[in-house]
């Protein structure tokens, strides 16, 4: 068995697949945990970006962070809570995200964030696209 036969069978048993979902759906449970512990928090989040109506918004983003974390975790309709993070990611990154509008003291943690919620929106959207039966062009 040559290295690269190796390297190619641990890394596509089926645990790492496993693995890989759950670490991409850790943020998401994490808020939507955080979310439902604190509801009041979560309301003054959803007010501290302006928009309304807080409380429904707040008890939608909850849902939908667990939600889709399950399906994906699930595998049951994987592809479609894998493109609602991908939507609610890029969204909320371009809400709170905002590092062309930070002080000059924030802005690098800003993009640093921003552009980290992009590299969730593209694995998601990997995710989306291999469960939808995705090829190499």
């Amino acid at each position: 068995m040559t290295v690269q036969h190796a390297l190619q069978n641990a890394a596509t048993a089926p645990w790492v697949q496993t693995l890989a979902l759950l670490c991409l759906c850790a943020a998401y449970l994490q808020g939507g945990i955080g979310k439902a512990r604190n509801f009041a928090g979560a309301v003054a989040e959803v007010r501290s970006l302006g928009l309304a109506p807080a409380a429904p918004i707040a008890a939608a983003t909850l849902v939908l962070q667990l939600s889709a974390s399950a399906l994906i975790l699930s595998g049951w309709y994987r592809w479609l809570g894998a493109l609602a993070l991908a939507g609610f990611t890029a969204l909320a990154a371009l809400l709170a995200d905002r590092f062309w509008a930070a002080p000059p003291a924030e802005r690098q943690r800003s993009a640093n964030a921003f552009f980290e919620h992009w590299g969730l929106v593209g694995g998601m959207l990997l995710v989306a696209w291999h469960d939808l039966g995705g090829r190499h062009v």
